[in-house]
């Protein structure tokens, strides 16, 4: 633990709760890639939707790859959450616009994100 980390009341119970958060949204992330790059037929019915064609699928499923892999590692972590977050807020233009099913969902991964970013906030000014 880093000298700014002891000094924060509940710095230990802080990292916990970051980590829990990272492993979840990773894992999250992780898997739905996997269905975007894997070519399950519920993804490419969604993308197709759209109309724009199947490189949006392997780009999305590429960003949330990478977004998956960068929250795990810490000196990133925040940036791959921004990353995720930017995915999310396309998931729900996507919802609301277009595909018209479930879209609470991506408000929620919305706040666990934010979350997650303001509690690594200090990672954005290089303090860490």
């Amino acid at each position: 633990m880093t000298e700014t980390a002891a000094a924060l009341p509940g710095s230990r119970s802080r990292t916990v709760i970051v980590w829990i958060l990272r492993i979840l949204m990773a894992a999250l992330f992780l898997f739905a890639s996997f269905m975007k790059l894997s070519g399950q037929p519920r993804m490419v019915e969604e993308f197709e939707l759209f109309g724009i064609g199947e490189w949006f699928r392997y780009l999305t499923g590429l960003l949330e790859l990478a977004g998956g892999i960068f929250i795990l590692v810490p000196p990133v972590s925040v940036f791959g959450a921004m990353l995720l977050l930017a995915v999310d807020v396309g998931a729900l233009v996507a919802q609301l616009s277009v595909i018209h099913q479930d879209w609470i969902h991506t408000i929620v991964i919305g706040a666990i994100l934010v979350t997650l970013i303001y509690l690594q906030r200090e990672r954005l000014s290089g303090s860490r």
